[in-house]
């Protein structure tokens, strides 16, 4: 994949709103989206997709959406033989909102299963209410750790990843490549002190030293005053989350400070998927461990990227990826049940699916988590180059979960 066709494949917010076709709001701020045939309306599959549709996640919700639709479409637009029904709502990343817009899904809408979030404060809200509902819920992106570890439940599943699962790797990546002395940066909350621990568990247990752990207000993007402390701490390297705008400006000023010619700069994915137009130059070189990678030199990944830009214009992104495999997931476990499926022959299914994913092979454990590699990714020319597989078919803890006490 060049560089121009990179360029090519950048978001359009514009674009993806188009590609998710016509939408018909209804008074309630519901979405329903690619109605099926009225001859299959009695046994549609309906899908409620709880995503944020809006706001400063809104592309990363769109991304996903036009991931499962593509997996979908992909089967013949039905599931185990059924048509589907989307019912989106969007959740605009409003953790107050969630109980109650969940519930409306379930409850009002009647939908068979549950597709969200984005954000992990909204899956907490969520999660209570499937919880109490027993819905069949998919979760195509929020990675806190208790979703699948002391909240975990029989009725929920994950598509994408926890925080631990993408920075553990770096840590012994970091100390193979010669690093003793590292200080860790991210902002103060929940999701960035997750990342964290998972690095400096992997790295202390290598033998290395976190000389200092800083943590940023959320969700500032002021970082001048803590390079100047990185400068005066001279560590061997800086590993970092931060994702989005943050990633953007954190990568720049390192840059721009001169600290990537003397201490190499690693991080979770977040600090570069989605940023590399942005980043330009400035992020040549940084490290980032991911389960996903556009570049990924496989049929299946090829396949998938080229189907992805046929469908909507641009390069797929890891939120694509995880939308794309919940549909695979689907359709791979609706086609397993025979007859009219119910609750229970549904979560049995989908607890037994092993996808050949555009990831690489993923398959989930007890808690019904993925058990997926993770990359290691080198940053050149405005690409991520997959330089090695940090960790194969790597398995999250999960010994708080009570499915498996």
């Amino acid at each position: 994949m060049t560089t121009s066709t990179k360029r090519s494949g950048a978001r359009s917010l514009f674009a993806r709103r188009a590609a998710l076709g016509a939408l018909i709001l209804t008074p309630a701020l519901g979405l329903t989206l690619g109605a099926s045939s009225p001859a299959q309306a009695d046994h549609d599959v309906k899908l409620g997709l709880m995503l944020p549709y809006s706001g400063t996640y809104a592309a990363l919700g769109e991304s996903i959406t036009n991931g499962l639709k593509l997996a979908i479409e992909q089967e013949g637009g039905s599931l185990g033989g059924h048509g589907v029904e989307y019912v989106a709502l969007d959740s605009e990343a409003n953790p107050s909102k969630a109980p109650q817009n969940m519930s409306r899904l379930v409850k009002g809408d009647g939908v068979d299963v549950v597709i969200g979030p984005v954000h992990s404060g909204v899956a907490m809200g969520m999660l209570r209410v499937a919880k109490q509902t027993g819905a069949i819920t998919i979760i195509p992106n929020a990675g806190l750790e208790a979703a699948t570890n002391q909240l975990c439940m029989p009725n929920v599943f994950r598509t994408s990843f926890s925080m631990w699962q993408n920075s553990y790797p770096m840590g012994q990546v970091a100390y193979d490549q010669g690093h003793r002395r590292i200080v860790t940066i991210t902002w103060d909350y929940a999701g960035g002190k997750e990342d964290l621990a998972g690095f400096e568990q992997a790295f202390t247990e290598a033998g290395g030293e976190i000389v200092e752990q800083i943590l940023v207000p959320f969700p500032s993007t002021e970082f001048q005053t803590y390079l100047a402390q990185i400068a005066s701490i001279a560590p061997d390297a800086v590993y970092t989350f931060f994702a989005g705008g943050g990633g953007v400006g954190f990568v720049r000023d390192y840059a721009a400070a001169g600290l990537n010619d003397s201490i190499p700069l690693y991080g979770s994915g977040f600090l570069t998927d989605g940023n590399l137009l942005a980043l330009g130059d400035a992020a040549d070189g940084v490290q980032t461990t991911m389960h996903y990678a556009e570049t990924l030199d496989t049929p299946q990944n090829q396949a998938f990227v080229a189907a992805y830009q046929e469908a909507y214009g641009e390069v797929p992104d890891t939120y694509a990826v995880q939308g794309y495999d919940a549909g695979k997931m689907l359709a791979q476990a609706y086609g397993a049940i025979d007859g009219e499926p119910t609750r229970e022959a549904l979560i049995a299914a989908l607890g037994s699916v092993q996808l050949d994913s555009p990831r690489g092979p993923v398959s989930f454990s007890e808690s019904h988590h993925p058990i997926q590699n993770v990359y290691l990714r080198e940053v050149r020319d405005g690409e991520h180059h997959v330089t090695a597989i940090a960790s194969p078919q790597l398995e999250v803890p999960d010994s708080a979960c009570p499915m498996k006490s």
